[in-house]
This record gives C-alpha cells, sequence and structure tokens, in this order.
C-alpha cells in the first residue's frame, strides 16, 4: 500500500505536533472550483510555457500561487465597502484609514497606495541612488526588483540557522548582526537603508524576533541610515513574538505591534495580506515630516492624490477595518495552526520543509527532495509544475528561478535556498483542501527522482518569474 493511500478526507495528523483548529467563521459565499484531468493540465502548461503564473486561474483547483490578495474578506469589510466615500480628494476612508494607522502603529504620517510594490516605487528612491546598497536579513522579489530599479544593490544578511531547513530555530527570519556590522564597518557609506522583512518571506515565512529588530535599530542609529520595515505579515511576525520570546507572552498582539514599530523610521505595507483585502498598499512614517513630503510628492504622479493612493474610496474603507481583523488573536491562532497542519502532514509523509512553519506558506525544500536536478535547471519550479500536473495545486517558486541574471555578468545566480512555497490566503480553505495537498506530495514522492528540471527560453530582465518562458529539459 502506498502512502497516499493511507491520507483521505479528514485524515487528522495526531501523531504529529499539530491539530486542525477549527475556524473562527461561518461560510457565507461559496465559489466552486473546477476539476480538470492530467492530459487537460498538461495541455494547460504548455500553453502557459511551463510559467504558473500564466495559467488562467479556471484551470486551477486548490491556488496557493500566493497568499497576496486572495484572501476573503469579511461581512463587516464588505458592509464598509458600501459606504465607500468615492471623492476624488479628502474622502471619508482616507481618515479612517488615518486613525487606524495611528492607533496600531502609532505611526504619524500614513500614505495610501495601490499595493505592496507601489510603497516601494514610491519609497525607495528617496533613500537609494545608483550605486548605493540596501541591506536586509532577505529581500523579496518586488523589494529586490525596486531597488534594483533604483540603479542599487540588494545584499541579504539572514541569520545562519536559516539554510538549516530541517532544524527547529525560533526566529529563522533574524538579521545575522555580526555580518551587518561587519558590513558596515567596511561599507557604510555606502549603504542607503536598511530593511527588515516581518516575517522574512524568502527564508520560509520565518519570524524576527523584537530582540533581533532592536539591536538592528540601534546599528541603524549608530550609523544614520534608515531603517524601514517590510510589513507585509506583521501580525503573523507579532503572533510568534508572543508565542516563542518569554517576556511577551502576556503582551497584546497590538503592544508587541507598536514594541515593533517604534524601532524603525517608516515602514511599507501590501496590506494585501495581514489586513485581507484584495487590494490595498501602505507607506508608515514615525515621525519625520521632511519624509513624508517627500513621499507625498513621488505619489501624486506615480499612484495618485494623496487622501486615495490609488485605490478606490471602498478600498480604503475595507482596509481600515482589515488591519483591525488582521490582529485579531483568535484569528492569528486559527491562521499559524492551520499552516501548521499542513507544514506536520507533509513531514509526516517524508517531505522536506523550512521548519518550524512559517506564518503564511510552507516552504518544501525542493533541493532536498530534488538533489538531481542543479540550480540552474530550477529545482523548486520543476516540483511546483510537478504538483500542478499532479492535482492541479498551483504553488510558486522562491528559489533560483526567481532571482535575476547576475546584472554584470549575465549568469544565472544560485538562491541560499530553493524552496516550492505553498501559500494559503486567509480565510479561503478548509481542513479537506489541506488533506488533498498532502496527499498529492505523496504521489510525488514516490516518483520524485524522475522529475526532469527546466531551462528559460524568454526572461525579462527584472523579476522574470512572473513573465519568463520555460520549456522542460529532456
Amino acid at each position: 500500500m502506498k502512502t497516499y493511500d493511507l491520507i483521505q478526507p479528514g485524515f487528522c495528523y495526531t501523531q504529529g505536533m499539530a491539530n486542525y483548529v477549527k475556524e473562527p467563521f461561518r461560510i457565507k459565499m461559496v465559489e466552486p472550483l473546477m476539476a480538470t484531468t492530467r492530459e487537460e493540465r498538461e495541455r494547460y502548461l504548455k500553453e502557459a510555457h511551463y510559467n504558473l503564473f500564466a495559467l488562467r486561474s479556471e484551470w486551477v483547483s486548490i491556488d496557493l500561487l500566493t497568499d497576496s490578495g486572495t484572501g476573503a474578506m469579511s461581512s463587516a469589510q464588505w458592509a464598509a465597502m458600501m459606504q465607500g466615500d468615492e471623492s476624488y480628494a479628502g474622502a471619508a476612508g482616507y481618515y479612517k484609514l488615518e486613525e487606524a494607522v495611528q492607533d496600531i502603529f502609532n505611526y504619524q504620517y500614513m500614505q495610501p497606495v495601490h499595493q505592496g510594490r507601489a510603497a516601494e516605487k514610491v519609497l525607495f528612491p528617496i533613500f537609494l541612488k545608483p550605486g548605493m546598497v540596501s541591506l536586509s536579513n532577505m529581500h523579496f522579489d518586488t523589494t529586490r526588483g525596486h531597488v534594483t530599479l533604483a540603479g542599487a544593490e540588494a545584499v541579504d544578511l539572514v541569520c545562519e540557522e536559516a539554510r538549516m531547513t530541517g532544524t527547529y530555530a525560533p526566529f529563522k527570519g533574524n538579521m545575522d548582526l555580526e555580518r551587518l556590522k561587519d558590513y558596515l564597518a567596511k561599507a557604510a557609506a555606502k549603504v542607503g537603508v536598511i530593511i527588515m522583512t516581518l516575517t522574512n518571506n524568502s527564508a520560509g515565512g520565518q519570524p524576527v524576533s523584537l530582540a533581533n529588530l532592536k539591536a538592528v535599530s540601534e546599528i541603524a542609529k549608530e550609523y544614520k541610515i534608515p531603517l524601514v520595515i517590510d510589513a507585509a505579515r506583521f501580525a503573523e511576525n507579532a503572533y510568534f513574538i508572543k508565542q516563542r520570546e518569554p517576556e511577551y507572552k502576556d503582551a497584546s498582539i497590538k503592544k508587541i505591534v507598536r514594541a515593533c514599530f517604534q524601532l524603525a523610521d517608516c515602514f511599507t505595507m501590501s496590506a494585501k495580506k495581514d489586513a485581507i483585502v484584495n487590494m490595498g498598499g501602505l507607506i508608515g512614517i514615525r515621525e519625520d515630516r521632511e519624509l513624508f513630503e517627500k513621499v507625498k510628492i513621488n505619489t501624486v504622479p506615480m499612484e495618485g492624490f494623496i487622501t486615495y493612493g490609488g485605490l478606490a474610496g471602498r478600498d480604503l474603507e475595507a482596509l481600515a477595518i482589515g488591519l483591525y481583523e488582521g490582529i485579531d488573536p483568535n484569528f492569528l491562532h486559527y491562521r499559524i495552526a492551520q499552516v501548521e497542519y499542513l507544514g506536520e502532514g507533509l513531514k509526516e509523509i517524508g517531505i522536506p520543509i523550512q521548519y518550524p512553519c512559517g506564518g503564511h506558506a510552507i516552504f518544501v525544500d525542493a533541493r532536498e527532495l530534488l538533489p538531481h536536478i542543479p540550480y540552474y535547471e530550477f529545482p523548486a519550479q520543476a516540483l511546483a509544475l510537478e504538483l500542478y500536473l499532479e492535482s492541479g495545486i498551483r504553488s510558486c517558486d522562491v528559489g533560483s528561478y526567481m532571482l535575476d541574471l547576475d546584472p554584470e555578468t549575465g549568469e544565472q545566480l544560485e538562491a541560499e535556498m530553493e524552496f516550492t512555497r505553498l501559500c494559503l490566503p486567509r480565510r479561503v480553505y478548509t481542513q479537506a483542501h489541506l488533506d488533498e495537498i498532502i496527499r498529492a506530495f505523496a504521489k510525488i514522492k514516490e516518483k520524485a527522482e524522475q522529475i526532469k528540471g527546466y531551462k528559460i527560453i524568454e526572461q525579462a530582465p527584472v523579476l522574470r518569474h512572473f513573465t519568463a518562458k520555460l520549456e522542460p529539459i529532456k
């Protein structure tokens, strides 16, 4: 009997660490999922040139491509959208959002934008000029892209524990403080900004400790370098701090959020994650009025007038509510437990993952599962494609395929980690869906040695993985 024959719908992984936590909500609306055959999926992938971003969503059964903008909004958010003030300037939703940011983050100024990469587009050119450097615990894809577009270099200084995927460490998203100090001691004059990504997406959705963030803040102040938080998953990071840093076990999520953000000068946020909206982003500035004025100057030509920032009034209303729903402890308990359930289930059938489980996704170690595929044949992308072929589940590569070519040499870069990312949209999938994902991986594991690599036949110079065309290596 095969491993996957034992995995039936509703199977509960009681032998592992995680049991499924019931949803803290009722479902009031449903959307049908399409069933496809393997022959159809083979044709769809070929038509998409083996790029999962090019697939039509109707060809996907369970969509784990991203948790960005794919969550289910609440009845309170939908009700607020009906009251959206669509005035071009001074809409009511802007001021509700401003109050929410000031209350949750204790930041004096905020600027809405249409999504996270827009926040980076507006903010980063203020700090980065050609020839400069951005330091981070890890830049994610769009962050790295906007650093590059500003003519600067993105340097990752994640802690060593992040590379030991099978070994438990509570805060694998941390900055390597010694490497940070060494870099600044040698080249501080070139560094335009330090970015802390919370949680650390490229490292596996791993959290950053408040102690580590404090240390980075002190170093940044010593060298007078602006410290920016990439706040896409700020609430999940605060939840992990509450669970894993004893000093904060009795603190509220909002208190932890405030403690984190008082250590930075500003933040960028894709609100499509922890604020649970389908579209929206933010720039927050703690107290620097001069910086806020520069942000407003960039916003008007790039995004729109400052009180809507590329968003409809109804989006501002939903975002103001979503920021509070995202820090609700009952929601966060369910959210993190759901990810753990999937991760523990995969571990039990022998699938290597970044451990412990991250906050928004499971990161499967494709380098370990497919050791016969070299980095330049993109093992994480190959695994993601095989998962779709097997069961219609869409995921994505966070590995060498996601990295653009070296801008100086034109050579393929090797990622520090080769992950296939399984992103869980918020308030969307149930236990039966997660069991189906585990079952699919059990089947893949049985034939892992037969999976082939891929080569790129067409690519853009920046953020290539969104639009590149590939073909299988025969």
